[in-house]
This record gives structure tokens, C-alpha cells and sequence, in this order.
């Protein structure tokens, strides 16, 4: 059965996917600098480590009434052939491995009259109870509408928001909602409180200033930050096939306590391994929700983890030595340290964690 894994966010109340190898950053929403004369979804830049990035707002770009950016929203950065840009969507959930035979490729509306296709759309992803939709890159990227096609001018402000310029129909309290929100387009969330502000501001400083910390251009390790009991942890994403939520858990007999039991993952049998009481944690298996199923040489296992908090990508320089007495966790299967917006992260090593003798399950016991 033939998967491919989809980085899955949130975005006006839909479910979308981005295959997940397209995928090369994702941190929350920073500040962002006008574009003159640019496309009307591209809605400012960011210094990004010394690389100007151009950043799309998939609302404007779907045709939908532009909405205030809010500091929880995220940017995935994408990389499509040669072109590289930031998304803005609302919340980043989880990666998932979707098998080919449950995608969709095209929805039927029943329309007599030609209508204009999903155009954005690679598909649709049925998951579970959940129906996602599958972005097609290269015509989000590259796609620019006909003259003739409709079109809702949703960058235009003041005099410029009329209605005879519009080619479809569109409620007039929209329209005056619309040119409220965007009265002022030069200045990023106009409507943010001093607060929000400022956060967004130091966001686009730390994008800024990690470019100047870094000795190469070079960034050659994603991990995904995961929380256990309080503490915030990196794992190498090279490692990690997908993320998961925990059901159905069957017990192994005569195992150590570390192996929580079995799960059945679209058919799969993955063992569920709690890593805390290796790293000298205390246990926690009364509130099992969330696993990260990593496969490393030929072993294949699911991490057991409070709760995933993001993705990020680091310069190995930036990894630093443990300070002593920093960590209760064991410190033979930690790499070393990491900031993480204010706090600092324990980057893992999970291939020497999980090769220790008595941490997995040899499969002939």
C-alpha cells in the first residue's frame, strides 16, 4: 500500500495538506514587511537567516475576505522547484501518511454550466472521520487567473474597493468589512495590541539575527519538539514517519515497563515505547494520547509524548553542550541543547536510546 506523508494544518476552519518533502520551516507568525506592487495574496517579506522570503496568505489566495492576523497563527516555509515562500495558516496539527487509494482527485458539483475546477486542490484525503484537502503546489505557486475569470479585489483600500469592479456579487457589509481591515496595508496588524506587537516584532528580530549566528548557510537538522513531564525535547525529524494519536492499546505480557503495548496503525502492529523511566523520568500512561512513530535502521516503534509542540530547523552549530545538573533526564541519550523560543530544548539521541539492550521488544520473545 503506497503512503506519502502530509504536513496537516488548519486554515478558516478547513483541514489542507502539503506533502511533507516540500516542507522546509515552520515557526509561528513573525512580523512582516510590505511588498510594493506584489500579488495581492502575497502580503509582506521576512528576513529570514539573510534570505528575503516572500509569504502567501492562503485566504487572499483562495478568494475569501482577508481576516486579522492573530500571534498564534503559523508560517510554513515551502520549497517547489526552484521557487521558496512562506504560508500563513492558522494552526499546524500533525503529520500524517496518507495512503494513495483514499485520496479523491476530483469532486463532482452536478453543475450544468462549465465550472472552474478546484484549481488549488491536489485532492481529497479521507482520514479517519476527517476530510482533508491536498494543495497542489505548482498552481498554488504559479497559477495567475485569466482577465476575464472573477475576481475579488481583496487588496484594494479605500475608493478602490467598489463594487462595479467587481465581477461577482458580494454583500456590501463584506466589502466595508473588508476595506476597514485592510485601511492602513503598510503596517502589519494595524489593529494588534502593543503586545501582540511586540511579539510579532521579536519573531521577525530572532528570524533576522540567526543568520547572523550561524557559520554557513547550511541547515541540516529538523527536529520535532515534543513535551514529557514538563520538559521540552528535540527529536531528528529524519527519523520521525509520522505523528499519531493513541487508541486501542493492547498490553504485552512479561515485558519491561517501558513498553506500554501494542497498536494497530492501518494495519501495522507498532509497539508504543515510553522512553521517560530510560531518561530517569517518572512513568505517565494513565493520559496516552499522542505518538511519534520513528523508524530507525530496521526497527519501527511509536514514542509515546505529552503532547507535540512544533517543528524547527537548526544549524548543528547552534546545538550546544548540556550545562550540568540543566536536565533530570539520563545524559548519555541527550546530544545536547537547543533554544526554543525562550525555553531550551534536550535534542535527543534516539538511535542509541532505542538500540539499548531491553528498551524495544525483540519481536521472536
Amino acid at each position: 500500500m503506497e503512503t506519502k506523508p502530509y504536513l496537516i494544518f488548519e486554515q478558516n476552519g478547513l483541514l489542507c495538506g502539503v506533502e511533507v518533502g516540500c516542507v522546509r520551516e515552520i515557526f509561528f507568525l513573525p512580523e512582516l514587511t510590505p511588498i510594493a506592487q506584489a500579488p495581492q495574496d502575497i502580503v509582506g517579506a521576512i528576513d529570514l537567516r539573510g534570505e528575503i522570503l516572500p509569504v502567501m496568505d492562503l485566504n487572499l489566495r483562495f478568494g475569501y475576505v482577508w481576516q486579522e492576523y492573530s500571534v498564534t497563527d503559523s508560517a510554513i516555509v515551502i520549497e517547489w522547484q526552484e521557487v521558496r515562500l512562506g504560508i500563513i495558516v492558522d494552526r499546524v496539527t500533525e503529520v500524517k501518511q496518507i495512503p494513495a487509494e483514499s485520496i479523491t482527485p476530483q469532486l463532482s458539483y452536478g453543475r450544468e454550466q462549465p465550472f472552474a475546477p478546484d484549481r488549488f486542490l491536489a485532492g481529497f484525503a479521507r482520514c479517519d472521520t476527517d476530510i482533508i484537502m491536498l494543495i497542489e503546489l505548482d498552481r498554488l505557486i504559479r497559477y495567475s487567473p485569466d482577465k476575464t475569470e472573477a475576481q475579488i479585489p481583496v487588496s484594494a483600500v479605500g475608493s478602490q474597493l467598489e463594487a462595479p469592479v467587481l465581477q461577482l456579487e458580494i454583500e456590501p457589509k463584506l466589502l466595508a468589512e473588508n476595506a476597514k481591515l485592510l485601511s492602513n496595508p503598510h503596517v502589519f496588524c494595524a489593529n494588534a495590541t502593543p503586545e501582540e506587537k511586540a511579539i510579532f516584532r521579536e519573531r521577525a528580530q530572532n528570524l533576522r539575527l540567526q543568520g547572523d549566528r550561524e557559520n554557513s548557510a547550511a541547515i541540516n537538522m529538523s527536529l520535532a519538539v515534543v513535551a514529557l513531564n514538563g520538559e521540552y525535547f528535540g527529536i531528528n525529524l529524519a527519523v520521525v514517519r509520522e505523528f499519531t494519536d493513541i487508541s486501542q492499546v493492547t498490553p504485552i505480557p512479561c515485558t519491561p515497563d517501558r513498553i506500554i503495548g501494542n497498536m494497530n496503525l492501518r494495519g501495522e502492529i507498532l509497539t508504543l515505547v515510553d522512553i521517560r523511566n530510560v531518561l530517569n523520568m517518572s512513568p505517565d500512561t494513565k493520559s496516552l494520547s499522542q505518538a511519534i512513530v520513528v523508524e530507525i535502521e530496521d526497527l519501527v516503534a511509536g514514542i509515546v509524548v505529552d503532547e507535540i509542540l512544533d517543528i524547527i530547523y537548526l544549524n548543528l552549530s547552534d546545538i550546544a553542550t548540556i550545562p550540568a545538573a540543566l536536565y533530570s533526564a539520563n545524559r548519555e541519550y541527550l546530544r545536547g541543547t537547543a533554544f526554543y523560543e525562550e525555553k531550551i530544548i534536550a535534542v535527543l539521541n534516539l538511535q542509541k536510546l532505542l538500540t539499548k539492550e531491553g528498551v524495544v521488544v525483540d519481536e521472536e520473545v
